[in-house]
């Protein structure tokens, strides 16, 4: 190996540790949330079980997410530092959902198998199902739009 090649290798590996070291989750308990990400998460979990209270940076932005079952399936809610609902995924059952949404995963899923959907909905409006799709031993997620559509960026 070069010095060059040795340089990159070297970059890039401390470049991917750093990547991930910014966007680790961390566990926390209720009485570690602020008192607005409180509220809102006793808001946002009545009638549920929560699993677990999370922090995680968005960029420069520490957001909070509150990790609930509801009536049987799962909804993550993720919010601001001063309360605000950033975003709500919440589980969701293939069959249940509308034709061509259910076709555009199935396309986009192609010989994989949909494990699960989600609907992805932020600042109160739905602008996402997300599947976690599983190809052989591979796992990965797809997004369509709420029209079925393929969406121009990922949400």
């Amino acid at each position: 190996m070069t010095f060059g090649e040795w340089t990159l290798t070297v970059l890039v590996l401390t470049c991917a540790i750093a990547s991930q070291a910014a966007t680790q989750e961390r566990r926390l308990k209720r009485s570690d949330l602020p008192a607005a990400v409180q509220k809102t998460a006793d808001q946002e979990s009545q009638g549920a079980t929560v699993r677990g209270y999370s922090s995680e940076k968005n960029g420069d932005q520490l957001e909070y997410e509150v990790a609930m079952t509801v009536r049987g399936h799962n909804r993550d809610v993720t919010i601001a530092a001063d309360g605000a609902v950033v975003e709500i995924e919440e589980e969701i059952a293939l069959d249940s959902l509308p034709a061509p949404v259910r076709t555009g995963l199935l396309q986009q899923a192609g010989s994989g198998k949909i494990l699960n959907v989600e609907t992805l909905t932020k600042r109160g409006a739905l602008v996402a199902y997300e599947a976690h799709v599983r190809t052989g031993a591979k796992r990965s997620e797809i997004q369509i739009g709420p029209d079925g559509k393929p969406l121009a960026h990922p949400e």
